[in-house]
């Protein structure tokens, strides 16, 4: 394996474990452990990790990719729900759907849990336990599992959803800018996002009204990629002129 490769291949494993020691890494990528430690030392000096004794630990980049995905899953839950029913009436019938992992998202799947006529495409972990009793089809996309915000990442994952076209895309988002930048604060579910949104006929952003004006670790894409925002209340004459200039329908409780 090309040391650009293995490279490649520490860095999903670090975003997503955390943690990693060269003994396991040597074994899953085949090669010594002095190599090993050779990869971390370059992997260290980009700061994307600490080594320890026996490993290496992520470095966290900022404060917002350490918020755990239950709690983010707790908060403005009213407006999720409103968010859920609204975007479900955008949802042709036998429709193929595309929706990321965010919790946003799986109030949608909560919504949609009596539809037998959609193909939902999704990289939730969640969606396997809470959907069980769904009436739609569920394709997940496999891949390394991110603990932290129970979403499937990687390559796998990335190389499935070019596999399928789909109608729709949902996704949430961190943030919302008005120079037209949508942000988020993880690589690696910005990946996943973006293979989504390359694959979505239509991609509709789910987005309740504390993500307007706030600012994520990384660029997911430009407002200018997006046909639709949903929201739970109608954004600032200022934002929706914004939209309007971008070409961005916008759905809010009337």
């Amino acid at each position: 394996m090309a040391q650009k490769e293995r490279l490649e291949q520490i860095r999903e494993m670090i975003h997503i474990d955390r943690r990693v020691t060269v003994s396991d890494l040597s074994e899953k990528l085949g090669v010594t452990p002095e190599t090993i430690r050779r990869d971390l030392k370059i992997l260290e000096q980009e700061k994307l990790l600490t080594r320890r004794h026996g490993g290496a630990e992520l470095v966290h980049l900022n404060s917002l990719e350490q918020v755990n995905y239950l709690k983010r899953e707790q908060t403005h839950v009213a407006e999720k729900h409103t968010i859920g029913l609204l975007a479900a009436e955008l949802i042709p019938k036998n429709s193929c759907i595309g929706c990321d992992a965010s919790s946003t998202s799986q109030e949608l799947l909560e919504v949609l849990r009596d539809r037998e006529d959609l193909l939902i495409v999704t990289n939730s972990v969640k969606a396997i336990f809470e959907m069980e009793r769904s009436k739609f089809r569920l394709l997940l996309t496999g891949g390394y599992i991110n603990r932290q915000s129970y979403s499937l990442q990687g390559g796998a994952a990335r190389h499935l959803l070019r596999e399928y076209h789909l109608e729709i895309v949902f996704m949430s988002c961190k943030g919302l800018s008005l120079d037209g930048g949508i942000f988020d604060s993880h690589d690696f579910e910005i990946e996943m996002k973006q293979a989504m949104l390359e694959q979505g006929s239509r991609v509709v952003l789910l987005a309740d009204h504390s993500k307007f004006d706030c600012v994520g670790f990384s660029r997911l894409a430009n407002i200018s990629q997006i046909d639709a925002v949903v929201t739970d209340k109608c954004p600032s004459d200022e934002w929706m002129k914004m939209l309007k200039d971008c070409g961005t329908a916008v759905y809010y409780p009337q």
